[in-house]
């Protein structure tokens, strides 16, 4: 694991010490969130937090929202739903307005009590359903969701099959992490997108802390998938990708967002080489208006933005958008509330995040903030970006 994490931890033990947010200003706007730093998917909640507490470090610099300071209270709660129900209810009775959650499984399982508390949230989790407005009224997706990420993917495989010659349906493997993160692609539209243009898709599960995928890779060579779709973090999709290399898996290698980052090349090292990517925020490296704060901010603490990954960029966005709801509210002179804050993400029509991610557009109808992405591949070693914008079918 990388060496940013005993710091970041170190915050945690010292938050976890003094018992949350303690005394605030009477002016103070609280945000909370909830982050994986010791879990199974720390390899990418690391650089998310950081950037969740950097953006808030940055902002009060700036001068905050309106005048007002910013506070973030915040816990590890590695990846356990039993926890993260825990200090939802916690840091809502201390009075935070918005909360930053993180996993699929918890989020869903927050969904109707987000609802009750009129909390509006924002999860690193992509799920489709989180952004029904109807369903889930106070969520907010803020990156393009994990079903539409694998339709575009499954469209782009479809045209590539074609453009090489391919007879009859492509044929894909998804490799998909052991819980709801994973199957969220697949279950919530994908299965049915596949079979409506004609792609052959099977699913199979990756175990936690697996070192060795052989039994899978045979099966995946023996079906004659000429793709391969990883629905997973860096560190389990490089173990995956290292190991399919080694056993010569001929296949097309492609990661939906949470492997599509920095650290899968760092720990897959040439192996890396040729994957495909859905990239919904770009990666530091990219030279776009939207990262420029970022690497000034990174720059200012003697940090190389060279060395974070594009999680890093959408953590940062993912409380920005939010902040920019809230900055709505106090323009307005209304009352800071879950309330108002939902009503003014939703007059966010085309928001533009300088390039990092696509322009964003909430309704009182749709929270579904984002329609498409681009597709990178990672080229000399470097995410270099292979499409224009893709936009998800309807």
């Amino acid at each position: 694991m990388r060496s940013t994490r005993s710091p970041i931890l170190a915050a945690v033990l010292v938050l976890c010490a003094c018992g949350g947010s303690g005394e605030r200003a009477e002016d103070e706007i609280l945000i909370a969130a909830i982050f994986d730093l010791t879990g199974p998917t720390a390899d990418v909640g690391l650089d998310y937090a950081a950037a969740v507490q950097g953006h808030v470090e940055w902002l009060n610099e700036q001068g905050g929202i309106g005048g007002r300071p910013v506070r973030l209270i915040y816990q590890d709660y590695g990846y356990q739903v039993s926890r993260a129900e825990q200090l939802y209810t916690q840091f809502v009775q201390e009075g935070a307005l918005i909360f930053m959650g993180w996993g699929t499984g918890d989020t869903e399982a927050l969904q109707l009590k987000i609802a009750e508390d009129r909390i509006p949230f924002a999860s690193a989790s992509l799920s489709h359903v989180l952004g029904d407005a109807e369903a889930s009224p106070y969520n907010f997706l803020v990156a393009t969701s994990y079903s539409d990420q694998f339709k575009i993917v499954l469209r782009w495989i479809a045209a590539d099959h074609r453009a090489k010659g391919g007879e009859g349906n492509a044929r894909v493997a998804f490799m998909h992490s052991a819980s709801a993160f994973g199957l969220s692609p697949w279950a919530q539209g994908g299965e049915d997108y596949a079979r409506e243009i004609g792609v052959d898709v099977t699913p199979y599960e990756m175990p936690r802390a697996a070192t060795d995928y052989t039994a899978e890779f045979s099966r995946i060579s023996q079906s004659g998938a000429d793709y391969i779709v990883f629905q997973n973090t860096s560190a389990p999709a490089a173990v995956a990708l290292r190991n399919g290399r080694s056993l010569g898996v001929d296949a097309t290698f492609v990661c939906l967002n949470w492997c599509a980052n920095a650290l899968l090349m760092r720990l897959a090292g040439v192996d890396a080489e040729g994957v495909i990517g859905a990239i919904p925020y770009a990666p530091l490296t990219d030279d776009v208006p939207g990262v420029e704060d970022i690497r000034a901010y990174l720059a200012s603490r003697g940090e190389d933005y060279r060395e974070k990954t594009n999680a890093y960029t959408q953590g940062w966005w993912t409380l920005g958008v939010f902040v920019e709801g809230l900055r709505r509210v106090v323009e307005a002179g209304q009352e800071l509330n879950g309330e108002n804050i939902k009503r003014a993400l939703e007059t966010l029509d085309g928001f533009d995040t300088g390039g990092a991610g696509p322009p964003l557009t909430f309704t009182a109808t749709d929270h579904r903030g984002s329609k498409g992405l681009r597709l990178f591949h990672v080229e000399d070693g470097v995410w270099s970006p292979l499409t224009e914008f893709l936009a998800a079918p309807n």
